[in-house]
């Protein structure tokens, strides 16, 4: 009876033992993935690696990029003076080409909230250019602007125009009343209800779409480096990847991502540091 019993406890201790093992593993996996914002992104992205290394990686060829390779490959491309340049051109280009169609698209955005004439000549042409893909309009811009850096800062400024102004007029069009009231009972001139109430009342409006801008504005330059083979970061991940060398290629790729996510924090301190009125509902973790 003794030995009967002992075998017949086994297999109770043993499935014990396997449910405790797997309430240990459910318990670390939920400590990953719930116990914060941080280390549940940590968590995805390494998961995410481990798949590309160990089960995407060995399926495909051997010049595929693979999360190792691009790691050896980060220290001597970001010491390469030819991406250095190229960034360089890049991140230029951008800059200047923001710097035009901010200044340019708040002016016509403002004119379209506040006049109803400008908003009737130009509402419908400013929808359908902002939905135009940009890649249709740059073998007009090189017959225009030619092979060279003019036709990719003619992208840039037409990917970032129209969020501009698209959001400089809903913001000019959402002033409160009571502000424009105060403005008409102490007779102020004309260029401090546009710059001085309007212009700031729709600041939260340029911001979000300044925003929008950065992103287009960077996948205009790309696209008209890659159309046009002028020099830059677009033009260094196609020319790495038509060469094979795609752990270089990956390493561009990262860079870009690496500048949309400077921007935006960038965007974030100065929001914190000089509007600290301003806040973004609904703003995630």
């Amino acid at each position: 009876m003794t030995t009967d019993a002992a075998v017949s406890a086994a297999p109770a201790t043993a499935s014990a033992k396997d449910r405790t093992a797997f309430g240990k593993v459910g318990a670390f996996i939920a400590w990953l993935l719930w116990g914060g914002p941080l280390r549940a992104k940590v968590t995805a992205g390494a998961a995410f690696l481990l798949l590309w290394q160990f089960v995407i990686g060995p399926l495909g060829p051997k010049f595929v990029a693979k999360p190792f390779g691009v790691a050896e490959a980060f220290p001597t491309v970001l010491s390469d003076p030819l991406f250095q340049s190229a960034a360089l051109d890049t991140l230029t280009a951008v800059f200047q080409g923001l710097a035009i169609a901010l200044v340019a698209g708040t002016i016509v955005g403002i004119a379209m909230g506040r006049m109803k004439v400008f908003d009737r000549l130009l509402n419908h042409y400013v929808n359908g250019f902002y939905t135009m893909p940009m890649i249709a309009l740059l073998p007009l811009l090189t017959i225009w602007f030619g092979y060279s850096s003019d036709a990719r800062m003619a992208t840039i400024v037409f990917a970032a125009f129209f969020s501009i102004v698209i959001n400089a007029r809903d913001g000019s069009r959402s002033v409160p009343p009571e502000y424009l009231e105060v403005c008409k009972a102490y007779r102020a001139p004309a260029r401090f209800l546009w710059f001085d109430v309007t212009l700031f009342s729709s600041l939260p409006y340029l911001v979000a779409g300044f925003r929008l801008a950065a992103g287009r504005a960077l996948v205009g330059a790309v696209i008209a480096e890659f159309f046009v083979s002028q020099p830059g970061v677009g033009m260094y991940v196609l020319t790495n990847a038509r060469s094979f060398k795609h752990n270089e290629a990956v390493v561009g790729v990262l860079a870009l991502v690496a500048f949309g996510l400077l921007f935006e924090l960038t965007m974030n301190w100065v929001m914190r540091r000089y509007f600290p009125w301003y806040r973004r509902e609904g703003r995630g973790d």
